[in-house]
């Protein structure tokens, strides 16, 4: 039997050395959402300070042959064992120095935009719930599985996003008015009880925000809104992203503050993409995320005529812009196939772009929508509202923002952020490097100085700022055809 045993841990042990060494390296992890370690470059100068052989050592291990299948058997142990993350790998978000207390500005007080108030989680307060890879807190077991991020921000946090939507109001006065709309990730309204340790509230953070806005900004409150509807399909389940639902009820409530018209669902065609799993199966490396697909449901709106233009950049590895393409018209929706874990990617293709949609109503009102992935699902719920709507999002715009709004006669500009990317100064300077940029594409900065070093967290989930949701190219890759 001792024979035997030997026999069978050294024919494993040679058949691991085989397939690790001689087998076809992988080259793409659908998984993990990206493309794995190529194999260095060979200069003698990388040789003899240790570089090479460093990044061969990286290559190998990123690249190892079969790495998604054998990544699915060891999620698939862990499951079968209940293996639950120790204290050591949770989240840590430090704040910045912009988040520090400082004195509010005078608010109006029937601004009730600014007074939120709490929300008490009776959908899922009792559900059991584990930790999974990268601090996501994994909820309830079964065909609903919700799979959440843990916010660390405090509640001094954030000023830096009120700082600069003040500061695109004094520049632009009273011809522009500007909103800020701090968007909260699900967490806050599908965390057990037995969890909420895991994660800070966002809504002390969300509330600092907009405390520290001057009164002619107009905060739009989205928490409380959303709030309404949690017993709805506001939050996808197994992505990091709200769904259409929660953006359609998000762009109501700005429809409201900014008093222009809205159109309810009835005026909308109602689309599916079904049984997806999205960006979090990927982010949680847990098995239970993946046997739990979802249905994304999207609405195309009737009723209304809309041209849609796009100016697309082109990105390095780091998400920086290298290029920007000649404008082009094209669909706003994306068809994606059923099972497609890219399908947030409906609306407009992706994020690598700016995009202006002309559309049939003419009330004199244009519209710029400064935003990050979650933004992307609040335009075409707009489409009765103003006659243009301009998409841009804040990691790759190359303009200068003054000429912008006045080349393009906008009125209005609204700030739509995550609370991750709200919270990071890093999105601030960007945001206000647009005012003053000369436009043009500039020379990448370093790869290092990037997003995920200025927010402060480790071993992140994935913020919009550390971890864009996904490429151009990958967008491209993934969606079957274009239709309106």
């Amino acid at each position: 039997m001792k024979k035997l045993y030997l026999y069978i841990l050294g024919t494993v042990f040679a058949a691991g050395i085989i397939v690790f060494c001689f087998f076809p390296r992988s080259t793409y992890s659908p998984l993990e959402k990206r493309e794995l370690a190529k194999f260095p470059e060979f200069t003698f100068e990388k040789l003899f300070s240790g570089d090479f052989t460093k990044e061969v050592s990286s290559w190998f291990s990123d690249s190892e042959a079969y790495r998604d299948q054998l990544m699915l058997l060891s999620m698939n142990i862990d499951d079968l064992k209940g293996i639950v993350v120790s204290e050591e790998e949770n989240i840590t978000f430090h704040a910045s120095e912009n988040s520090l207390e400082k004195e509010k500005p005078e608010v109006e007080k029937e601004d009730d935009n600014r007074t939120i108030a709490d929300y008490n989680n009776e959908i899922t307060a009792d559900e059991n719930a584990k930790i999974a890879h990268a601090g996501i807190i994994i909820v309830g077991s079964g065909p609903k599985v919700r799979a959440l991020m843990a916010y660390g921000g405090g509640a001094q946090g954030g000023v830096c996003y009120a700082d600069i939507a003040n500061k695109y109001k004094q520049t632009f006065g009273s011809k522009v008015n500007v909103y800020c709309m701090a968007i909260p990730i699900a967490t806050d309204f599908y965390i057990p009880t037995k969890a909420k340790n895991r994660s800070n509230p966002q809504l002390p953070t969300i509330r600092n925000i907009y405390s520290h806005l001057s009164p002619d900004v107009k905060a739009v409150d989205v928490y409380t809104e959303l709030a309404k509807h949690v017993q709805e399909d506001i939050y996808l389940r197994t992505d990091h992203h709200w769904s259409p639902l929660g953006g359609h009820y998000a762009a109501k409530k700005f429809a409201e503050v900014a008093k222009v018209p809205f159109k309810d669902l009835s005026h909308y065609e109602k689309r599916v993409v079904h049984n997806i799993v999205g960006s979090m199966y990927g982010y949680s490396r847990d098995i239970a995320v993946k046997n739990a697909p979802e249905d994304f449901e999207y609405y195309v709106p009737k009723g209304v005529e809309y041209t849609t233009t796009y100016t697309v950049y082109n990105i390095n590895k780091n998400y920086q812009v290298i290029g920007e393409g000649k404008p082009f018209q094209g669909q706003f929706f994306a068809k994606f196939k059923d099972g497609n874990g890219g399908a947030y990617c409906t609306f407009m293709g992706g994020d690598c772009k700016i995009t202006v949609v002309k559309t049939s109503t003419h009330n004199g009102r244009r519209l710029i929508i400064l935003k990050d992935s979650f933004g992307n699902a609040i335009p075409s719920n707009l489409f009765f509202s103003f006659e243009e709507i301009h998409v841009i999002d804040f990691r790759y715009f190359t303009k200068n923002m003054v000429s912008y709004v006045n080349d393009n006669k906008i009125t209005d500009i609204l700030f739509a952020c995550n609370i991750f990317n709200a919270y990071s100064t890093s999105t601030c300077k960007k945001l206000e490097n647009f005012l003053t940029q000369k436009g043009g594409i500039s020379k990448p900065e370093p790869a290092a100085d990037n997003a995920k070093k200025d927010t402060g967290k480790k071993d992140s989930a994935p913020a919009e700022v550390a971890e864009p949701a996904q490429s151009e190219d990958e967008a491209g890759k993934q969606s079957e055809e274009s239709t309106e």
